[in-house]
């Protein structure tokens, strides 16, 4: 449930309530608005005496919170989550953009790419280098030697980097490198790396499972909350469908029923969600005007030669067209580039 305190409670009468609900064996979460405070309360299965907390000095009331996820919930947190990334604020007005390769190849590639997304206004640096694919005979990544690379570009363009992470005991040793860790779509229900990032407090870039729904995406961000971290970002990147002339079907409107019932910040991938260069920049000016908060774009320099994802990435000059056409886009919305 949630706790909604008077307009003007004092500090004392919200630490009263807060010590009388870690007194019934709950965690308690506070929200602290600009008129109120909302105080969550996760409780441990025994039933909570809701008019004994109504009594109490400063309280307006009591509301039930009936949905499973409750710290993604916007009941619990109804203002909108933001939070800087190496001075990049991620949910506010401005639309974030993180772009790169699909895979770290090479450090010439990754230079290039990433000297070409800092020139067109990206605001952070995407690289793979732990790749989890289908076939075991595929390009599996650098490594270690990809994530130094990774910050070696953080160095030289000042933007901070996303990477993924694929296993509980990677995340030490991607958590030195990357500023942004990345839990692919095919790792969102591994819930043994759930509460390693979570455990990390390092920002969490989130991506929807493929065959997964809304609230199973939740769920999991949910996870992650439970620990504390409070900096997790949503990710729609397309399910998977009966439609095979995309690679996934992009849910354009997972990105405002998510922005409706959790506070926490949405942004697609268009590049997965398609997979076809030519759908990434329609896509990414439709998520924008959907309301998303941010895009993850896959750019490389020379797509026909990539070690992975050539297909869907876009090369350096129409990626420049696309952050063009996105600030009338945004603008049209609210918002800003």
């Amino acid at each position: 449930m949630i706790i909604i305190m008077k307009h003007g409670a004092t500090a004392s009468e919200i630490a009263n309530v807060s010590a009388r609900v870690e007194q019934m064996g709950c965690q308690v979460h506070l929200s602290e608005g600009e008129e109120r405070t909302i105080i969550g309360v996760i409780g441990n299965g025994r039933p909570i005496d809701h008019e004994r907390i109504e009594r109490m000095s400063g309280v307006e009331r009591t509301v039930p919170v009936l949905r499973p996820f409750k710290l993604a919930s916007r009941d619990f947190h109804p203002q909108n989550s933001t939070f800087p990334i190496n001075g990049t604020t991620i949910g506010g007005d401005q639309i974030i953009v993180m772009a790169g390769p699909c895979a770290i190849e090479s450090t010439e590639q990754l230079m290039e790419t990433a000297q070409v997304v800092k020139a067109a206004g990206a605001h952070a640096l995407r690289g793979g280098a732990f790749k989890p694919r289908t076939s075991p005979y595929s390009f599996q990544g650098l490594g270690e030697e990809g994530l130094k690379l990774l910050a070696e570009a953080r160095k030289v363009t000042g933007m901070p980097v996303v990477t993924e992470v694929m296993a509980p005991e990677q995340v030490p040793l991607v958590s030195t490198y990357a500023d942004i860790l990345q839990i692919g779509a095919r790792s969102m229900q591994n819930y043994a790396l759930l509460h390693a990032v979570g455990e990390s407090q390092r920002p969490v870039l989130l991506k929807r499972g493929m065959m997964s729904t809304i609230e199973e995406l939740l769920m999991s961000a949910e996870y992650i909350l439970s620990h504390g971290n409070q900096r997790v970002i949503l990710c729609e990147r397309g399910i998977r469908t009966f439609e095979p002339y995309t690679r996934n079907t992009l849910d354009i409107s997972a990105v405002p029923l998510l922005k409706q019932l959790s506070h926490l910040p949405v942004v697609v991938d268009p590049s997965h969600g398609t997979g076809h260069w030519e759908l990434v920049a329609p896509v990414a000016r439709a998520a924008v005007a959907a309301g998303a908060d941010g895009l993850i774009i896959e750019v490389h320099p020379r797509p026909e030669e990539a070690w992975s994802d050539g297909g869907q990435s876009l090369k350096p000059h129409r990626f420049e067209e696309l952050m063009t056409s996105l600030k009338a886009i945004a603008a049209a919305v609210g918002r800003r580039l």
